[in-house]
């Protein structure tokens, strides 16, 4: 009888080692599964990171979210301006500057950095103080500012924008 007992256990034993060799080799291939990367924190520097104009949505779709991520900041915002302008959407990049030249004004003048605040003040006088106005120099056929030939910006036409 003892030695029938033997052979039982002994028989169920083998047939419980392949599923418990299935069983480790299945927890240890996914144990060793790869996890994903963490994705890399938004940065105020990400709109103009690498701007390749065959891939300018693509630029445009980051700085969305970099936008949306600093809200208060007029960086981001005047970093969309240039790309918005490469893109040719003069009306939306005139909208973010303006934007961007309200939040720096709210912020105290140490707050800001100065080279930010002149290009603010330089990019807000090249658009319309209105939208639809004819104030701006490309609206009213004057040369833009620092150009006094009216030369046009590389890679952007005759209209120099």
């Amino acid at each position: 009888m003892i030695t029938l007992l033997k052979g039982v256990l002994q028989s169920r034993q083998a047939q419980r080692s392949p599923v418990l060799a299935a069983l480790v080799l299945a927890s240890l291939l996914t144990a060793c599964a790869e996890e994903p990367l963490p994705q890399r924190r938004i940065n105020r520097s990400d709109c103009l990171r690498t701007i390749d104009m065959g891939h300018l949505p693509e630029a445009l779709r980051r700085c969305d979210a970099v936008v949306a991520t600093f809200p208060k900041d007029p960086g981001p915002l005047n970093d969309r301006f240039l790309l918005l302008t490469l893109a040719d959407k003069d009306g939306d990049a005139c909208q973010d500057i303006r934007r961007a030249a309200a939040l720096a004004r709210a912020l105290p003048q140490r707050k800001l950095d100065s080279q930010l605040r002149q290009d603010l003040a330089l990019r807000l006088a090249d658009c319309p103080t209105t939208p639809g106005g004819l104030t701006s120099p490309q609206a009213t056929g004057a040369p833009k500012p620092g150009r006094p030939d009216g030369a046009a910006i590389p890679g952007k036409g005759a209209a120099g924008r």
